[in-house]
This record gives structure tokens, C-alpha cells and sequence, in this order.
């Protein structure tokens, strides 16, 4: 746990401390010796150990490894690579800050990228649904999947966190992130994100293999019913604003689309989450 690394850490720091004193005072004990000498004594080669145990140091503490990139990387162009990891055992930790655009070359439309959103690419609307990334992780059933949206809910996100990091395989982290793309006031970036998950269009939940043992749903819904509706949420947000002025009828058929498809995927979600592991899972 945080507090035995937190102690293995000091050890560690404890003994490299030692090792370099032993080879300090080596080092002045034989100073007249060429430096590929040292060690060959009759002291049973101090150096070469120490030397080799001091590279070594680092490996008698847990490592925490984590891969960080936005919803481009993660839902298009490195989606297979995500796919690799989430399919293995590896303990790595997955952070997808997901913008829902390819915000670094200029706000293109992305897998993630919303129905009715305005876009590079999609000028008249984003006319498909969100990919479920989360969802499809999931489906691995071995990986630890967590949406979060710290403006919303800052006390679920660190929690989230902490049980990714303490999970024995690949974790996968969704994190909501307002950007410039969206024609927001930045400034209003966290009310967003509480308008985003109030209305439903972002879900908080934990997928935690880990409750199986337990005979709990490995997912728990941690978001509440939406008490905003979609369209009252979109129109702080110039991408599905600006849809309105320029194509209205489409702005109110893909609107009413999204609305629909986001009440069948909280429905699901609501199921997964209080459907018990089937026996011998």
C-alpha cells in the first residue's frame, strides 16, 4: 500500500546511502589502483557488488506506470495498442484525457466526439454516436474501467484513482476534460463538467473485477439519474449551439436522437450494475 512504499523508499534511499559510502571509501583505500581495478581485492570484490547492487536499488520498490494521452490517441489512432494492453495482464494504469476532439491539431472530429457536435470534419453536426470506450473495455471482464469528471464529483475521481492504482492489472481511466474546442468559457470549465454529468451525457462508474469475489457486480453506477435534459445542458456549448443557427432541423433530429440514446445507455449501465456475477466468475 502507499504507506509500505512510502517505507521502502526510505530503506532504499538508506541503503544507497551505505552502498556509496563503501564505495567512497573503497575508492580513496585504493586510489592508486586504475578504476577497473577496484574490486579485484582480496576483500571479495565490495565494489563490483555494490556498484551492481546500487543500479539495482530502484527495482526494490513498486513502480507505478502510467501512459497519459487524450481521446485521439485513445479512440482512434492508438486504439489498438489500448486494446493490446487492456487484453493482457500487465499492471499498467491507462489516463485518457478525453477533450471528445483532436484539440492539438486544430479541433477535429474524433470517435469521441458526440452526436450533434460541430466540428472539423463534421460542419454539420457529428451525426454518429460517441464511441463506448469504457463499455468495451469492460468486456474483458480483467480490467479495472473508471469514468470521472473532477468538476462533478472531485472525491469520486481520487477515488477512482486509488483503486486503479491498487488494482493487479490494466486500468483504464476516462477523465473529462473541457477544452477551447467546445466554445466555452474556460474560466467555466468544472460547471461544465457538472452540466455534462447532470444531464447524463457523461456517466461516473467504477468496473472493479475485484467485487466478483464478493458476488457484487464488478461495475457500479455512481452517477445518478440525469435531473438536466440534453438539450438545456448543450446549450451552454457553442459545438452543439452553433448547429442551431446554421442547420436547425438537424440540430433538433440529432438532439433528439442523442436524448434518446442517452436514456438506452443509462438504462444499460443501471442493468450492468445490479446484475450479480454469474457463478464461477
Amino acid at each position: 500500500d502507499e504507506a509500505g512504499i512510502h517505507e521502502q523508499r526510505q530503506r532504499v534511499d538508506e541503503l544507497n546511502k551505505l552502498l556509496l559510502n563503501q564505495l567512497l571509501s573503497r575508492q580513496l583505500d585504493h586510489n592508486q589502483l586504475d578504476h577497473n581495478q577496484l574490486g579485484d581485492t582480496n576483500t571479495g570484490n565490495t565494489n563490483s557488488w555494490a556498484r551492481e547492487l546500487l543500479e539495482l536499488g530502484a527495482d526494490l520498490v513498486k513502480r507505478s506506470v502510467w501512459i497519459v494521452g487524450g481521446d485521439g490517441w485513445a479512440y482512434d489512432i492508438g486504439f489498438g495498442g489500448i486494446d493490446h494492453l487492456l487484453a493482457g495482464n500487465h499492471n499498467i494504469n491507462l489516463l485518457v484525457l478525453d477533450t471528445e476532439v483532436y484539440s492539438n491539431t486544430g479541433g477535429q472530429m474524433s470517435k469521441a466526439t458526440p452526436k450533434a457536435a460541430v466540428a472539423k470534419f463534421a460542419s454539420g453536426g457529428k451525426t454518429t454516436a460517441k464511441k463506448d470506450l469504457g463499455l468495451m473495455a469492460m468486456t474483458y471482464g480483467s480490467a479495472y474501467v473508471a469514468s470521472v469528471a473532477m468538476g462533478a464529483r472531485d472525491e469520486h475521481t481520487l477515488r477512482v484513482f486509488l483503486e486503479a492504482e491498487s488494482f493487479p492489472g490494466p486500468s483504464l481511466i476516462l477523465a473529462y476534460s473541457h477544452c477551447i474546442a467546445h466554445g466555452i468559457d474556460m474560466a467555466k470549465g468544472m460547471h461544465q463538467q457538472r452540466q455534462a454529468v447532470s444531464c447524463g451525457r457523461w456517466l461516473l462508474y467504477r468496473h472493479d473485477p475485484r467485487r466478483r469475489a464478493q458476488g457484487l457486480p464488478a461495475l457500479v453506477l455512481d452517477s445518478a439519474p440525469p435531473s438536466l435534459g440534453l438539450e438545456e445542458a448543450m446549450a451552454g456549448e457553442n459545438r452543439f449551439r452553433m448547429l442551431q443557427y446554421s442547420h436547425p432541423d438537424q440540430a433538433r433530429s440529432l438532439t433528439k436522437q442523442a436524448q434518446g440514446e442517452l436514456n438506452e445507455r443509462f438504462a444499460l449501465y443501471q442493468r450492468l450494475a445490479s446484475t450479480p456475477p454469474a457463478p464461477g466468475r
